[in-house]
């Protein structure tokens, strides 16, 4: 049993929440499942649901707190991720995962419920290292709050984590509360021609020095090294490393942070778009080429066919890594867990939706 903050804990529900609640309940009631919907910019994540019933957290809107000096943002879940940004952007904060902005209309909830992380993330950390709290409506349509709005705060660690990347599995969120970072005062990008191998090689070598790297990517054999701080710190980091080699375009971060399907490679017909996460030292799958490598080398891109997936799963597996279906027509988007790992999952769910309401069989058939 997952203990909670318990319902409406210390604090009113808004209407908006409280009628979300209710329609959870009747779905309940009825042996409904049902769809949850934000902006829509990742209907194609994951697998589709069997459910043909929205739960459309939009009207969930709005900024509710945001106190620059504590570096906390606290907003419904509805709310656009570009009024996110724009309010921190005002107040020289910013987003620190660099979360992918697949069109205007992406929301926050979607951005926490995916938990994908942008070019930033071996650097500054992933989706799930800035969530401090969530507010949460569970199968049985209570409306429940874990963690809180501090930095410090540790009651609800896990289950306010859980969230991230469960694409809505275990409950519709209603409000996150985030921590945010200072936008650095400069950034330079520096580039050079690498093909694969020097490439993995040069990587491994930039991070092992003290750098303030945020981006490490190699795209269409050029290697690119983003450097983020102090005006002082990034002048003295460029005088070191190559100040010939600076990229005036300001390099690929926005595509890899969008996960822009032209750059990684699935833009033909009957293409997969295969993410693999991976030590950075592992070898790239035999047989396959990486369009792109991101992350240090820890994430890497494979178009192929929708019949590879066995194999990458397979190879991934076996050097500590997964494979994921990104884009793209397949049965299985995500490998299948270890049986332990399986087993955790479906008392988890067992405890948040018993009932199986939300998004079924979006992340697996059995969840």
């Amino acid at each position: 049993m997952i203990a909670a903050a318990g319902p409406a804990a210390g604090r009113p529900v808004d209407a908006a929440t409280t009628a979300l609640a209710q329609q959870v309940r009747t779905a309940a009631a009825e042996g409904r499942s049902l769809r949850i919907r934000g902006g829509d910019s990742k209907a194609f994540y994951g697998a589709a649901t069997a459910s043909d019933t929205e739960l459309d957290t939009r009207l969930l809107c709005g900024i509710l707190d945001y106190e620059p000096s504590e570096l906390v943002l606290t907003a419904r879940a509805g709310t656009p991720l570009v009024e996110i940004e724009q309010a921190l952007a005002e107040r020289g904060q910013m987003l620190g995962f660099e979360p992918p902005r697949f069109s205007s209309a992406t929301t926050l909830g979607g951005v926490v419920a995916a938990g994908l992380s942008g070019p930033a993330r071996p650097f500054r950390g992933s989706a799930r290292d800035f969530v401090l709290g969530v507010e949460l409506v569970n199968g049985h349509g209570e409306v429940l709050r874990f963690g809180g709005q501090v930095m410090k705060n540790v009651a609800g660690y896990d289950v306010s984590r859980l969230q991230c990347g469960a694409l809505g599995t275990l409950g519709v969120l209603t409000r996150i509360s985030l921590r945010v970072v200072p936008r650095p005062a400069r950034e330079a990008t520096l580039s050079w021609p690498a093909e694969r191998a020097e490439a993995a090689a040069r990587m491994v070598a930039l991070q092992a020095k003290p750098w303030p790297t945020t981006g490490l990517a190699h795209v269409g054999n050029r290697l690119y090294q983003r450097v983020s701080g102090s005006a002082a710190a990034i002048d003295d980091a460029v005088r070191r490393l190559a100040p010939e080699r600076v990229e005036e375009t300001g390099g690929p971060w926005d595509d890899l942070r969008d996960h822009a399907p032209g750059v990684l490679g699935d833009a033909a017909a009957g293409r997969v778009a295969w993410r693999l996460a991976l030590p950075p030292a592992a070898p790239d799958p035999d047989g396959y080429a990486c369009t792109v490598v991101d992350w240090g080398g820890a994430l890497r891109w494979v178009a192929a066919a929708a019949g590879d997936g066995a194999a990458l799963a397979s190879f991934a597996a076996r050097h500590g890594g997964h494979a994921q279906a990104f884009r793209g027509a397949v049965e299985a988007h995500f490998a299948t867990p270890p049986p332990a790992l399986a087993a955790l999952m479906q008392r988890v769910k067992q405890a948040f939706d018993p009932a199986r309401v939300f998004n079924p069989g979006r992340l697996y058939p059995w969840l």
